[in-house]
């Protein structure tokens, strides 16, 4: 391999990680703000007091439940992900700084 091709695999892989960890913070923000607003339904059920008003609060807070649930799996996924990204982008600047030697 050329040192051009390690230096585009090199950039490619940056670009990756980069967007992966965007995705990241993306989902954190997006977990932060479920889990609010389960907070703040959990405090607006403590007032309600007609059944269909509850039955709505607590289908919501089921689905924010959910998609918290969905996001740690993305966030775990990520993480794989990212390490083994990582992982590559060690071993690729390995190989470009043992070529630029030579």
């Amino acid at each position: 391999m050329s040192i051009s091709f390690t230096t585009s695999i090199i950039s490619r892989l940056k670009r990756e990680i980069a967007d992966m960890q965007q995705q990241t913070s993306n989902d954190k923000s997006k977990k932060e703000k479920a889990l609010s607003k389960i907070k703040q339904l959990q405090k607006n059920i403590k007032m309600s007091s007609s059944p269909t008003d509850l039955s709505s609060k607590m289908t919501q807070i089921t689905k924010l439940n959910e998609e918290v649930a969905r996001i740690d799996a993305s966030q775990a996924a990520l993480t794989k992900q990212l390490a083994a990204k990582n992982a590559e982008l060690r071993q690729q600047l390995a190989k470009n700084e043992q070529k630029s030697e030579k």
